[in-house]
């Protein structure tokens, strides 16, 4: 069987990790071989540029901060993601190149096709199989984040502007590319959202002998 590429992406606080966790154990069900991971940190390098790009205490540049994405990216992809995918394994990844189109380009003001390229350039230009966007209004994010009591890293710092350029960002890329994205409403309850991305997910890993 071939391998699958499976992408989550969304802003801050919509559900991503545990929706993720939740798809992974069905796939693995199923009999497959499934590869978790994420952007930034899915390596030992990619876990130095995310404290980097997420916990550095002084400011870094918006295009400084694209390249170290797209640095990490391009590592990620060459040891842990093209690896898997040729073997048959089901890579299901959290984050990916539409993050940084969201947040570095809406996000941090700049071109978003100028972001795109850089990454396609990074990752020999390989694309998910199926990208799930899990929506949610930036604000009702805010309060499911607040409502963590953790500290926030620098993204998440940001203000409400900020994710509300991310958020429209991500509806935009979805609608130029409807074939490979699922948007759904991440307020509805857990269980629903795992139900619906498992039916589009269960054709693309069956076997189909």
């Amino acid at each position: 069987m071939s391998g699958v590429f499976i992408t989550f992406e969304g802003g801050d606080g919509v559900g991503k990790s545990t929706q993720l966790q939740l798809l992974a154990g069905f796939v693995e069900s199923l009999g497959r071989e499934v590869i978790v991971t994420r952007e930034p940190g899915g390596t030992v390098l990619g876990a130095e540029i995310r404290n980097i790009v997420l916990h550095h205490r002084g400011e870094i540049a918006p295009r400084a901060e694209a390249l170290l994405y797209a640095a990490d990216r391009a590592h990620h992809v060459e040891t842990v993601v093209r690896p898997a995918l040729e073997r048959g394994a089901v890579v299901i990844q959290d984050r990916y190149f539409d993050s940084s189109i969201a947040y570095q380009g809406a996000g941090r003001v700049l071109d978003g096709e100028e972001v795109r390229e850089i990454s396609m350039w990074a990752t020999g230009s390989l694309i998910p199989d199926l990208t799930v966007l899990l929506d949610l209004d930036a604000q009702q994010a805010r309060v499911r984040l607040d409502a963590e009591a953790k500290e926030f890293d620098r993204l998440e710092s940001e203000q409400s502007d900020f994710h509300e350029r991310v958020q429209r960002a991500y509806r935009d890329l979805a609608l130029l590319d409807p074939a490979r994205w699922l948007v759904l409403d991440a307020s509805q309850t857990i269980d629903n959202i795992a139900k619906t991305i498992r039916e589009r997910v269960e054709p693309m890993v069956s076997d189909p002998r």
